[in-house]
């Protein structure tokens, strides 16, 4: 899938991935609700892409930065941009329609790329 299209549990799951949350699994309720299993088999809620207080802590680590883009469509409304770290020479830049989709998008293009191979069983909730 394109990282720019991610959204919902997939855009979570990609995220958690990149946090390296995914070692004892996840789960994906009825309402999509996205979580983690942690390591002592409990399951915690996991959706920086609606939820600032996950999400915040990765935009200030990674160093995202975001604008709104006024004459963009709902689904473009806001862009995220995240400088290359390590002496690389590229910036990754994403956009969506909150903060949040955009700047968690911008992330994991960071770390992945442009796609992303999502499990099937998150096609069908993101």
């Amino acid at each position: 899938m394109k990282t720019s299209e991610l959204s919902g549990s997939a855009l979570n799951w990609a995220v958690a991935k990149c946090e390296g949350l995914l070692c004892f699994g996840f789960i994906v309720d009825v309402a999509g609700t996205f979580a983690v299993v942690n390591s002592d088999r409990q399951c915690e809620v996991f959706e920086p892409s609606t939820d600032w207080a996950q999400a915040g802590q990765i935009i200030e680590r990674e160093c995202i930065e975001w604008q709104w883009l006024p004459s963009l469509s709902e689904a473009h409304r806001y862009g995220a941009r995240r400088p290359s770290l390590g002496g690389l020479n590229r910036t990754f830049c994403m956009d969506g329609p909150t903060i949040l989709v955009a700047a968690m998008r911008c992330y994991v293009a960071s770390k992945i790329g442009d796609e992303v191979d999502v499990p099937e069983e998150l096609m069908e909730v993101a």
